[in-house]
């Protein structure tokens, strides 16, 4: 400690840092704070007054809300195999562009990610090309319980992905039997689609050929409870951990309160956004998704969940098709939306609505993810963490286009769709990568790193 003139002076305000972020409103679980950022080797370095501070750029955020990096940790970015679609550099650009500073992608690609090569190539191909962090998934089958502890110990993999239902080929695991020998073959939280593939196949002769609306039909509430009601029962007799995926029903919310010993729980913002029928006479297939998006009843549910605690995820499933896919006639339409680029803009604006607090939001899509998959250094802001910020405009308003979209595909279900709350700047590890609409620094993401899979020091 030094003083001057009788004051004393803060050994923070006499360094120099890399990067201050001056005047912003930072956000935290634990409330809302005017306070300077000090940002020094990719990392955290201090939090409060540095008004008196030098650093190599400093960025003013007064007016601005400044968050931890919103963690997307659920994309289908469809590379290999589906280029045509999705691939990880464009959906990567359009994550950034939307503030999202790192996303986990699922393993339903062309080939599967089933083995460790298979994972090591899609980090081989993310490499240089990808401008936000990442991880993926390992994706379970029956045939390769055998090396999932050595798929989800690898570096850049956060976890382990199973499909009860709505899956295709070798990872449909729709079994009791096929379930319980996954969770014993691994030690981390698992993460599941649960649709019982069962129901739905007794159900599929519902579908009516272009009505959309069926869709809610085949995939009934009792196909999504009766699989998770398994789900919990099997995570119990194994004594292992379980992230359920895409809640779509109340009454899977009542199942999961009474689950949390070994259940986290995920929604997403089109469940939390749209409702049937409404959703189906305007966007017809491009409102289609598994599990899909139900009566207003669920929907009110889910943000009854929410904001009780029940939920601890929001992410995307951002899983994008093509226009010409999506038009043709249910049920040769496929199921899917895009996502990631619109998540921050749709979520504040529900915060500006009043349906979730600012801070809730925090602990749904940084602190959240932060906790459920064992993030290290990452999902908040404090000294030592990775300088990960969404910083956002709380009060400028937008309409979503799908021009602005810069998914592949070329569209958004929420086209024409007035948002309050606009990303301004991505920034990863202290680098912006998105600043004003703009990227900023291209093929810059890096691997996240899990704590259950750091490798020991030298």
């Amino acid at each position: 400690m030094t003083y001057a003139a009788g004051f004393f002076i803060s050994p923070a305000m006499t360094q120099t840092y890399d990067l201050i972020l001056r005047g912003g409103t930072v956000v935290t679980p634990g409330g809302e704070e005017r306070a300077d950022i000090g940002v020094r080797d990719q990392r955290i370095a201090f939090f409060g007054d540095l008004s008196g501070a030098d650093a190599g750029e400093v960025y003013d955020a007064t007016g601005l809300h400044i968050l931890p990096g919103v963690i997307d940790s659920q994309v289908h970015f469809r590379e290999p195999g589906l280029e045509h679609k999705a691939d990880l550099e464009t959906e990567a650009r359009s994550a950034a562009l939307g503030g999202v500073t790192a996303v986990f992608e699922m393993p339903n690609t062309n080939p599967s990610t089933i083995t460790p090569d298979r994972l090591n190539d899609k980090l081989a191909r993310a490499k240089g090309r990808m401008d936000v962090d990442h991880a993926f998934y390992a994706g379970a089958t029956h045939d390769n319980t055998g090396v999932l502890a050595e798929m989800e110990a690898m570096p850049g993999c956060c976890g382990v992905k199973v499909f009860m239902g709505a899956s295709t080929g070798d990872l449909l695991v729709h079994d009791d039997e096929g379930v319980e020998a996954v969770l014993r073959a691994i030690k981390r939280r698992a993460a599941f689609h649960s649709e019982d593939e069962y129901r739905l196949q007794e159900r599929a002769h519902l579908a009516r050929t272009g009505d959309w609306q069926s869709h809610i039909e085949v995939r009934d509430v009792e196909a999504a409870v009766s699989s998770t009601r398994r789900l919990l029962r099997l995570a119990r007799k194994t004594g292992k951990r379980i992230h359920v995926l895409h809640i779509s029903t109340a009454e899977e919310m009542e199942l999961l309160r009474d689950a949390k010993d070994v259940a986290s729980v995920e929604v997403l913002p089109n469940h939390l956004t749209l409702a049937a029928p409404d959703c189906y006479e305007r966007l017809k297939g491009f409102a289609q998704q598994n599990p899909p998006v139900r009566e207003a009843r669920h929907r009110e549910a889910l943000w009854r969940a929410l904001n009780a605690g029940i939920v601890d995820v929001v992410a995307t499933d951002h899983a994008p098709h093509t226009r010409e896919e999506k038009e043709q006639p249910y049920p040769a339409s496929p199921s899917g939306t895009p996502g990631v680029q619109t998540f921050v803009p749709i979520m504040l604006t529900h915060v500006n609505d009043g349906k979730l607090s600012l801070r809730r939001l925090v602990e749904l899509t940084s602190a959240g993810p932060q906790r459920v998959f064992g993030i290290a250094n990452k999902g908040r802001i404090a000294e030592g963490y990775d300088a990960d910020f969404t910083v956002v405009d709380l009060k400028r308003k937008e309409t979503i286009t799908n021009e602005w979209s810069k998914a592949k595909c070329g569209w958004t279900p929420y086209d024409g769709f007035e948002a309050k709350g606009w990303p301004i700047a991505t920034i990863i590890r202290g680098n912006f990568v998105m600043r004003d609409g703009e990227i900023t620094q291209k093929g810059g993401g890096q691997p996240v790193n899990f704590n259950e899979t750091l490798e020991p020091a030298a």
